[in-house]
């Protein structure tokens, strides 16, 4: 969360339901006055000070704008911590990123494992530098020559992020944007070779996620993404299959169905709302869709995901045609 402003998201298409829902807040990179232009380094202690000050609740769903990368000291305690529904335990050591647009959610509360972790949190805005961590879904652990070389890595980091005002800001920001590179690299190479971690920047996977973040809710056919970027369906599957093990249609389908996860778990909208939202022409064709990827409709996984009771009702429920694109 780091020093950042909130705002609640204002979803049109959200309507109150009876079991409610916990809306994801927005959040926007704001750095602090003492804070570089595009970083910050929040250890958990300053994190939870400014939560208990802005009475932000930091078990609820958050959104960042921003790169979030998560370190555990090597004393503290396990810290689990929830990304777009999957529950990680970030081992005391370990790294854990959280990429800008994921829902994440901390295990807070006065007595739980937030209250007792220490570590500290990295974040930068996109674009700040051009290296990521390593991708992966879940916490890495340097171990050995590697994790001694990334913690002397973090050290200088901070180090040199504590000493505003001993260089011109320029320079200071030069040297910190170098420093994290730096990390992230250490982290990338300090890990087992992952998928997605040798995709060249602007290469066809690359370009490929990018227009898929843009225009998911547009179009669900990869010959779409094929032909605006100019490259073949095959090329696109070939960066797929290369960078994710899964092909490109594939990869396209999961994000559909994470954006509708989100949206049903963190907005009381009905199913119908949520297709029209995703560019489905035809709520039943919505319901088809998301029941072929995740074996449930959309409102049985809402109450599954909710612990309420299962209303099957609505539109978007069922329906068995195929969905517009699906092939």
């Amino acid at each position: 969360m780091g020093n950042s402003g909130q705002k609640r998201e204002q979803d049109r298409a959200a309507r109150p339901g009876a079991a409610g829902a916990a809306a994801i807040t927005d959040v926007a990179y704001r750095p602090s006055l003492s804070a570089p232009i595009g970083m910050d380094v929040v250890g958990f202690e300053e994190l939870r000070d400014r939560a208990r000050r802005r009475g932000i609740d930091l078990s609820g769903p958050q959104r960042p704008d921003f790169h979030h990368l998560i370190h555990l000291a090597p004393h503290s305690p396990p810290l689990p911590h929830t990304v777009d529904f999957s529950r990680h335990v970030v081992p005391p050591g370990g790294w854990l990123w959280v990429r800008p647009g994921q829902v994440h959610q901390y295990a807070a509360g006065p007595r739980g494992p937030l209250a007792r972790a220490r570590g500290v949190m990295v974040i930068w805005r996109p674009g700040f530098v051009t290296e990521d961590p390593p991708h992966t879904e879940g916490p890495v652990t340097p171990a050995g020559a590697h994790g001694r070389l990334v913690a002397l890595a973090l050290d200088h980091l901070v180090a040199e992020y504590d000493d505003l005002g001993a260089l011109p800001l320029e320079a200071h920001n030069r040297t910190l944007r170098m420093l994290l590179s730096v990390l992230l690299l250490r982290l990338a190479h300090a890990c087992p070779p992952a998928a997605g971690a040798a995709a060249p920047p602007d290469g066809p996977f690359r370009r490929f996620s990018s227009a898929v973040e843009r225009d998911f809710a547009r179009t669900r056919r990869v010959a779409d993404y094929a032909a605006a970027l100019g490259y073949s369906t095959r090329t696109l599957t070939r960066a797929a299959k290369a960078a994710t093990g899964a092909t490109a249609k594939a990869y396209l389908d999961a994000r559909i169905v994470l954006e509708a996860k989100r949206l049903l778990v963190h907005t009381d909208a009905t199913a119908a709302d949520i297709a029209r939202r995703l560019g489905f022409d035809d709520p039943s064709d919505f319901g088809a869709f998301f029941r072929k990827h995740d074996g449930r409709t959309p409102l049985a996984f809402r109450a599954a995901a909710r612990g309420t009771a299962t209303g099957e009702g609505g539109a978007g429920g069922g329906g068995a045609r195929p969905g517009r694109g699906d092939g």
